[in-house]
């Protein structure tokens, strides 16, 4: 989503904000601005487009923008303070009035906001008629006129009084002219981190925004004020009681978000998947014949041995995670499972309660829709854990246990090895609930584990060349104007995943389906010029599959097959065929979706698309 950054020191405001905001790129946006408090005055200036159209007003001003990929800014003789944005529009059109910074009537309060101020429409009224003027269609701006009615000569208490009036969900950051060296932040519900820094802070919606600045952190939980000053920070409750809180230290380092020599951070990061999953799985499966969930914050075998049913709660890719999860879960433990949409889930009057266990998958740990899905389930009564690769996000605060997928900082907006771990994920709890209900033997828990094992090393065998084999397929395939990708059991996530890759970064229209159903109305939409691509790995469904590529071929469409290694029948029934290793077929999912991830990418390719920035898309969806 949208992304902030604050700082407060003794170096050139600008450009460490510029620098920060490059940093935040990943997160989708579509204009962006900065705020930077001099001798008195608050000088601002945003610009619609990327970073470069930004750099390129300051210029034009008489600033000095940031060289390209950041910069070591320069030392200043008086303390340096201001505030970045990159919006991701919700409220308003894009256009240079609707970007942040906003500000209030006297141009003495300036605020960046992510989220969004239900209440606004009734504060903005009553703003207006206290003789307030606004000044943009959004919601953000309210906040700076409601600070500023409450500002005395003292922004800490009038972000606390505006604070007490805001309803929604967001997090902000706010300065005042006429206090220079300090900004006031708030959390509710949105991300929001401090970087400590030597005589200089931070604040920022995610770390990557400060990271070659300083590694130590301080998280704002939610329902805080956060006060930043050059010589240190003070977290309080809405009501201005302070609230102790330890720095720690973040143990990436630079070079984890850059793009370590491939062309693109998604292409660095579908190389990154077999380290991914190793480190997922690595010491959780140490017993030969077990999995151990031993992590501290997750449940208990008491709790998990008692659950009676399972709901997964999800979005997007964390969706498809879930379905792959559901099938190992009923397949291994014998527990029913439901996955469910979390934006529809949480508007349902949905039957959970005691002795059920909700599972809420998010990578950020603060997908809006999930985590509100899983707070409903907690309220009913239920169990819930969350699965998440963000240490310290809302999602582990509102858990009662938490399963970390350990994927490291993922950069691309296309999910790819966060989904990976994600699927690993599951396939462990799978296997414990297994265990601790005796519905797996010794022996066979022992050769699934084997093969979970080896999945790394299959990982690195299959991107060993795999580029190369898939390009040619990316370039014939290229122009067409609609895909169809079919799958059936668990290979129907993967063919929903691996089409939702190709319509986040190619843009091209596509469908996914169960297979079984294609004579249930999808089949009307093939003819010649229609690719279709069939996850047919090795499974007790592939003769019917099988089937399913046949009634495709007979319509004149082109079939595109994922099969195993070893499989011969599936080159009679398909024009290409894209081959995984061979493992258990319940653990194929997971490299039979590395081919469609590298099909997806070599299309966006071709059509000379921006695969780490699609439009109109955010790597972490705040607000609904």
């Amino acid at each position: 989503m949208c992304g902030i950054v604050g700082y407060v020191g003794t170096r050139s405001a600008q450009e460490l904000l510029l620098a920060g905001l490059q940093k935040l790129e990943y997160r989708g946006y579509d204009s962006a601005g900065v705020s930077v408090l001099r001798d008195g005055e608050i000088d601002s200036v945003r610009a619609v487009g990327n970073l470069s159209r930004l750099e390129d007003a300051i210029a034009a001003r008489g600033g000095a923008p940031a060289p390209s990929g950041g910069g070591t800014a320069t030392a200043t003789e008086e303390i340096a303070t201001g505030i970045g944005h990159t919006r991701w529009a919700t409220h308003g059109r894009v256009n240079e009035e609707n970007a942040h910074p906003h500000f209030d009537t006297k141009d003495r309060v300036h605020v960046v906001v992510n989220g969004i101020v239900e209440n606004y429409m009734a504060l903005k009224q009553r703003l207006i008629d206290e003789g307030c003027i606004f000044t943009s269609e959004t919601d953000a701006e309210v906040i700076a006129h409601l600070i500023s009615t409450h500002l005395d000569g003292d922004l800490v208490a009038a972000v606390r009084a505006a604070y007490a009036e805001l309803e929604g969900h967001y997090a902000f950051v706010a300065m005042s002219a006429d206090e220079p060296g300090l900004l006031v932040g708030a959390r509710k519900e949105c991300p929001l981190v401090i970087g400590r820094g030597d005589g200089e802070q931070f604040i920022a919606s995610a770390i990557p925004a400060f990271l070659k600045e300083t590694r130590d952190v301080q998280l704002i939980e939610n329902d805080e004020i956060v006060v930043v000053r050059r010589e240190g920070v003070e977290l309080q409750t809405p009501s201005g009681e302070a609230i102790p809180r330890e720095v720690q230290r973040v143990d990436w380092d630079e070079e984890a978000a850059e793009k370590g020599g491939f062309e693109t951070f998604m292409l660095k990061e579908i190389h990154e998947q077999a380290d991914a999953v190793a480190e997922t799985i690595a010491d959780r499966t140490v017993r030969e014949d077990g999995v151990d969930l031993d992590d501290a914050a997750a449940l208990s075998d008491e709790v998990l041995a008692a659950t009676k049913r399972i709901v997964v709660v999800a979005c997007g890719t964390s969706y498809h995670a879930g379905l792959i999860g559901r099938y190992a879960i009923e397949e291994w433990a014998r527990v029913p499972v439901e996955v469910e949409v979390a934006s529809e889930y949480r508007y349902r009057n949905p039957v959970v309660g005691e002795g059920d266990l909700v599972i809420g998958i998010t990578q950020s740990g603060e997908t809006a829709d999930t985590l509100a899905a899983m707070r409903l389930a907690r309220e009913r009564g239920a169990t819930v854990l969350a699965v998440t690769n963000v240490m310290g996000s809302q999602a582990t605060r509102d858990a009662d246990g938490v399963l970390f997928t350990r994927a490291g900082l993922e950069i691309g907006v296309a999910a790819t090895k966060t989904f990976l771990c994600q699927v690993a994920v599951m396939y462990l709890l799978a296997l414990r609930l297994a265990e601790l209900r005796g519905t797996l033997d010794a022996p066979r828990r022992r050769e699934l584990i084997a093969d979970l094992k080896r999945i790394p090393h299959a990982i690195e065998e299959l991107l060993d060349g795999e580029e190369a084999r898939v390009q040619p397929v990316a370039d014939r395939f290229g122009g067409s104007s609609f895909f169809l990708y079919i799958g059936r059991h668990i290979g129907l996530p993967v063919a929903l995943e691996g089409a939702l890759k190709l319509k986040e970064i190619s843009y091209i229209a596509t469908d996914a389906y169960a297979a079984g159903e294609m004579k249930h109305g999808p089949i009307a939409l093939l003819d010649e010029e229609t690719p279709v691509v069939a996850v047919a790995t090795d499974s007790p469904v592939l003769e019917k599959v099988v089937s399913n590529m046949q009634e495709v071929r007979a319509r004149g469409a082109h079939v595109i097959a994922v099969a195993t290694e070893g499989n011969t029948e599936i080159g009679e029934h398909a024009e290409v065929v894209l081959r995984v290793p061979k493992i258990d077929w319940m653990l194929q999912t997971i490299l039979a979706i590395i081919p469609l991830q590298l099909l997806a990418y070599g299309i966006a390719q071709k059509r000379g698309l921006n695969v780490d920035q699609p439009r109109n898309l955010a790597k972490t969806v705040t607000v609904e």
